[in-house]
């Protein structure tokens, strides 16, 4: 019985989806925007999109046309953000709103068909009922009003600008890893820090994407943090052997457990609070308040900070996990007593005892080992 009523549930969900979207299909057919939060640059006025009367459709122009001179879009995003340029979720003033102009922000902006002044809608939709998994619409089924509105892009630049993205991403190499990425982090803001050739060593990302603004350098040299790591990890060989050193490691680490504990409670309490928002939503738009474009926005908004939280969540279960027991601490011991003689930081060994390292803006490296208590002097 519990399966019919599933599958009632969903029938019935399906057919209300159905009904949604017909709706929004035959309204967009009209050439009417129905969105409560208009194209950056934009505003709707009876059911049409205007042009604003204030700066940000000379921010759309401008975001174009820095690209086709040959700027990349993070350094579009970072400049905009160091002049203070307020992003389209300020303007929107969404809750939570960053201040903070990025890559995707960008992107979007230059691909957006609207600012040719065609009103473009139904270009995705949910792969089924039961699915929050969206899949492009083929551009013969997507709702088409060329020249709907006034256009702030020219089409040929629109055009140009589509091009040139093509281009510029068949050339895009990968990053390269170093010994520290994924490890190596700024203690005041959090970013993961970015390795520098020029310099030899690790700044801030946050720095890096968007300037001083956000946050300083923090740069610390590769050969420092090595030596570092290796002379920490000498002085706990000499140590380990010490039964004070052993209860102290016992006591930090109990400690250690009952704080990550904490902290993983007030994330689920957050991640709650966001699960409850995506309901809401849903009802919203099967009473028709909100628009699928809508819908899918605020969906991914709150995808992307359900993501955050579990990848935090995942971190501090993990941290959990290396805490050390009596038995966990004796294999420690008998771990590092064979690199006992290592003059070499390898990959190998820097995963199996460190966590994370955190860079002060002194550049002064905080190293969370794998085991609690701090290295002693």
């Amino acid at each position: 019985m519990v399966g019919l009523y599933a599958w009632m549930y969903e029938q019935e969900s399906q057919n209300t989806s159905n009904r949604v979207k017909e709706t929004l299909r035959t309204r967009a057919k009209k050439g009417l925007y129905k969105g409560s939060n208009a194209p950056y640059g934009y505003e709707v006025q009876e059911g049409k999109l205007v042009i604003k009367d204030d700066n940000t459709p000379n921010i759309v122009r401008r975001i174009s046309q820095e690209y086709l001179s040959g700027s990349g879009r993070d350094s579009i995003a970072k400049r905009l953000y160091n002049e203070g340029i307020p992003t389209p979720d300020d303007v929107a003033g969404k809750k939570n709103a960053s201040d903070k102009w990025n890559d995707s922000t960008i992107r979007l902006i230059l691909t957006n068909p609207h600012y040719v002044g065609d009103l473009v809608q139904n270009r995705s939709t949910t792969v089924s009922v039961t699915s929050k998994k969206r899949k492009k619409v083929e551009s013969e089924k997507q709702i088409i009003v060329r020249d709907a509105h006034i256009a702030i892009i020219p089409r040929d630049m629109f055009d140009a600008v589509q091009q040139q993205m093509k281009i510029r991403t068949k050339y895009i190499t990968a990053p390269k890893k170093h010994l520290f990425t994924n490890i190596l982090f700024c203690k005041d803001c959090g970013t993961g820090m970015w390795y520098r050739s020029n310099r030899e060593g690790y700044i801030c990302g946050s720095y890096a994407r968007h300037g001083k603004k956000a946050c300083s350098n923090h740069l610390i040299k590769e050969n420092l943090l090595k030596d570092t790591v290796l002379t920490d990890i000498q002085k706990l060989v000499k140590q380990i052997d010490k039964k004070q050193y052993l209860n102290k490691l016992e006591a930090q680490s109990k400690k250690s457990k009952q704080n990550i504990q904490k902290r993983l409670e007030k994330l689920d309490k957050k991640l709650e609070i966001i699960k409850g928002r995506k309901r809401k939503y849903i009802n919203m738009l099967a009473e028709e308040i909100i628009t699928q474009e809508e819908y899918r926005e605020n969906i991914e908004a709150n995808n992307t900070e359900i993501n955050e939280l579990v990848e935090k969540k995942n971190n501090l279960l993990t941290a959990m996990e290396s805490e050390q027991t009596a038995d966990s601490i004796e294999k420690l011991k008998q771990e590092l007593l064979q690199f006992l003689n290592f003059d070499e930081l390898t990959p190998e060994i820097l995963h199996r005892f460190i966590n994370r390292i955190e860079v002060k803006d002194d550049r002064t490296p905080f190293i969370h080992y794998r085991f609690s208590a701090s290295i002693p002097d």
